[in-house]
């Protein structure tokens, strides 16, 4: 599945300089922005962000990754899907409009895969846009082919977790995106690591990270808060969710106990848990080559590899080929990820 450098090279440009384009869908809960890379003839992958991100903030370390970014663009058109108001230059959502339930949100997404007229999509999501896009996949189960999710949630809110958002609503209504709130956000998003201390600098993808949530308006973060801290717990129905999913957590993820706990639920022999080291829970961000050998075998499960397009219709569902269980061996993605300090578990 390696291709040359060259090839690599012109992918890294094409996704960073060429073919975006960002649509504004109308739908039953709002306008949503929706920016489309690549070749819109090849099967498509969703992304959904975290709270209070958008897909440069969550993806673009992933993206700009030349090896992931081969394996992604020539198999897959993306779509980045932002939560309503979180756009690249959203305006403020008006504060009197009803704020939409996550049920909502995933209503929103099939919505916007019917406006481009799409079959069955790939998704990929971090923490809370993970809890959509699986959520989207228990509702609307023909229209997902497989679930790529980072540091995902599947239980609602602990009481503790239910506080914290609450802090944060009250932090945003008084005092706007404040250098506490920043902090709190930060924390849920990176490692102590990239977060740094008084003797080490911040990382520069928390610095940009940082820049981002100054943009962010208040009503329009406040609107996504209160739907996620809505949300109810998944866990009954992961368990009769069939389509293959790959999960990545970092071990300092606050989340961490939670994708163990859905890794656990799920059908173990569609599913792969990546454990990555020294990380938070944006793992696109902070270990994007962590995720590089997971996701070639995963796609190997659908035919893909980063130079074959599948040969049936690039509209049609993507139907998951026989493969061998030997590929998915903890043994076998141990070995090639130890490098990185990853660790993987999965049983087949």
């Amino acid at each position: 599945m390696a291709g040359s450098d060259d090839s690599v090279s012109v992918d890294v440009e094409e996704i960073c300089n060429g073919g975006k384009q960002e649509h504004h869908v109308k739908t039953n809960h709002g306008l949503v922005s929706v920016v489309v890379y690549g070749d819109e003839g090849k099967p498509a992958l969703i992304t959904y962000p975290d709270v209070a991100l958008n897909y440069t903030s969550c993806f673009q370390g992933l993206f700009l990754c030349p090896e992931a970014a081969s394996l992604l663009l020539h198999n897959f058109c993306i779509y980045h899907i932002s939560p309503p108001g979180h756009e690249l230059g959203a305006a403020p959502i008006c504060s009197d409009d009803p704020s939409p339930s996550v049920e909502d949100l995933a209503d929103q997404i099939l919505e916007v895969v019917n406006f481009f007229g799409l079959g069955a999509v790939m998704c990929m999501g971090v923490t809370a846009g993970a809890y959509v896009l699986t959520l989207f996949a228990m509702k609307y189960t023909d229209r997902v082919t497989g679930l790529i999710l980072i540091s995902p949630l599947c239980n609602s809110p602990s009481w503790t977790e239910w506080f914290y958002y609450k802090v944060m609503s009250n932090l945003l209504y008084y005092y706007g995106m404040c250098g506490l709130l920043k902090d709190l956000l930060l924390q849920r998003y990176f490692s102590k690591e990239a977060r740094g201390n008084s003797e080490v600098p911040e990382s520069c993808a928390v610095k940009a990270c940082r820049r981002l949530l100054d943009e962010r308006h208040n009503t329009n973060l406040m609107w996504f808060l209160e739907a996620i801290n809505r949300r109810r717990n998944l866990t009954d129905g992961l368990r009769n969710l069939k389509c293959r999913a790959l999960i990545f957590v970092g071990d300092q993820s606050p989340f961490h106990s939670e994708a163990l706990q859905m890794m656990s639920v799920l059908d173990r022999r569609y599913t792969a848990l990546v454990e990555v080291q020294a990380c938070g829970s944006m793992v696109a961000v902070e270990q994007p080559h962590a995720m590089l050998i997971p996701m070639e075998l995963f796609f190997m499960g659908y035919g893909l590899s980063r130079r074959c397009h599948i040969s049936d219709s690039p509209r049609s569902p993507l139907s998951p080929s026989c493969i061998s269980p030997e590929l998915f061996s903890p043994e076998s993605l141990g070995l090639k990820l130890k490098p990185i300090k990853t660790r993987v578990s999965m049983e087949v």
